[in-house]
C-alpha cells in the first residue's frame, strides 16, 4: 500500500499573537514543529505499511525550514519526503495550497491513500484534506478515529460524530483526515533522523515548474480568499455592584435580567 501523508510545520504554541500593525502571526522566537493531527496521520501511514507493505512519502508545503518536519517525518517511519517551497506558493489561501498539493501528488503518481490530520493549529479551517480530494477527485472521509479493515479495493473506518459514530466503506485510491484518538504518534527514531539531518534521507525538493503549476493556479495569485484584515478581539468586561441583602439584591438581579430579556 503506497500511502502519502500531508505533513505541515506550525508554531508549537497554544496562543496564537499577531503583529497589530500587520496583522501577521508572530512566528520569531517561537519553536516551529509538526501539525499535532499531522503526527497522527503519519503514524497511522507508517502502523498501515507495517501491516500491508508499501511504502510512506511525506509531503509538505512551506518554506524551506519546513524541511525539518519532513526530516522528522523520515525518523517516524516515511520513506520518502517531498517538500514544495517556492516564492509562487506565498499567501495561498486553502484553495491554492490544496491545489498545490494535489498538482504534487499527480506528479507522484500511484498512490492508494492520502492521509492527513483534520486540521492545523495555525488556521483551524480543516479545508485542506477535503480540497485535494476533491481535486484529485477521489474519495475521501473526514474526522476518522478508527480503521478497522483494509483491502486491495476498499478500506472500512469509524467517523466521529458528535453524538456517536458512523461505520464507512471508502474506496481506494481514497483520502482520510484523522484526529488524535486513532493512535498515540511514535517517536522519532534516533538513526533515522541523523540520516536526514546528515541529507542521507531521499528528501526531494520541488517548485512550482516541478508540478507544473502556473503562476495564476498557486500561491496569493491562485486564491480565491484574500484576507483584508486580521486581529485579536478586544474583551471589555461590565461589573455593576448590586447592594442590599441577600433577598433584595436577588430581586434587583432578577429585575435586570429580565430587563435585557436574559431571565
Amino acid at each position: 500500500m503506497n500511502i502519502v501523508v500531508l505533513v505541515k510545520q506550525v508554531p508549537n504554541t497554544s496562543e496564537v499573537k499577531l503583529d497589530p500593525k500587520t496583522g501577521n502571526l508572530i512566528r520569531e522566537g517561537i519553536e516551529s514543529i509538526i501539525n499535532p493531527d499531522d503526527r497522527h496521520a503519519l503514524e497511522a501511514a507508517v502502523t498501515l505499511k507495517q501491516e500491508q507493505g508499501g511504502k510512506v512519502i511525506a509531503l509538505s508545503m512551506g518554506p524551506p525550514q519546513a524541511i525539518d518536519a519532513i526530516s522528522e517525518a523520515m525518523g517516524m517511519g516515511a520513506d520518502e519526503g517531498i517538500l514544495l517551497t517556492d516564492r509562487l506558493f506565498a499567501g495561498a489561501d486553502t484553495w491554492a495550497t490544496s491545489t498545490t498539493l494535489g498538482k504534487a501528488i499527480a506528479k507522484i503518481g500511484t498512490f492508494d491513500l492520502i492521509l492527513c490530520g483534520r486540521q492545523a493549529i495555525d488556521g483551524d479551517t480543516a479545508q485542506i484534506g477535503p480540497q485535494v480530494a476533491d481535486y484529485l477527485k477521489v474519495p475521501h472521509v473526514s474526522y476518522v478515529f478508527d480503521i478497522e479493515s483494509v483491502n486491495k479495493k476498499s478500506l472500512v473506518v469509524k467517523r466521529q460524530l458528535e453524538d456517536g459514530y458512523e461505520r464507512i466503506e471508502c474506496r481506494l485510491p481514497g483520502l482520510l483526515t484523522v484526529i488524535g484518538e486513532i493512535n498515540r504518534p511514535r517517536y522519532p527514531r534516533v538513526d533515522r533522523l541523523l540520516d536526514a539531518c546528515r541529507e542521507k534521507a531521499p528528501i526531494k525538493i520541488w517548485n512550482a515548474a516541478d508540478i507544473g503549476a502556473q503562476t495564476k493556479e498557486v500561491g496569493l495569485e491562485g486564491s480565491l480568499t484574500h484576507v483584508i484584515k486580521t486581529f485579536a478581539p478586544k474583551l471589555q468586561r461590565q461589573t455593576e455592584m448590586i447592594p442590599g441583602d441577600a433577598k433584595t439584591s436577588v430581586k434587583t438581579l432578577i429585575g435586570k435580567l429580565k430587563e435585557k430579556r436574559l431571565f
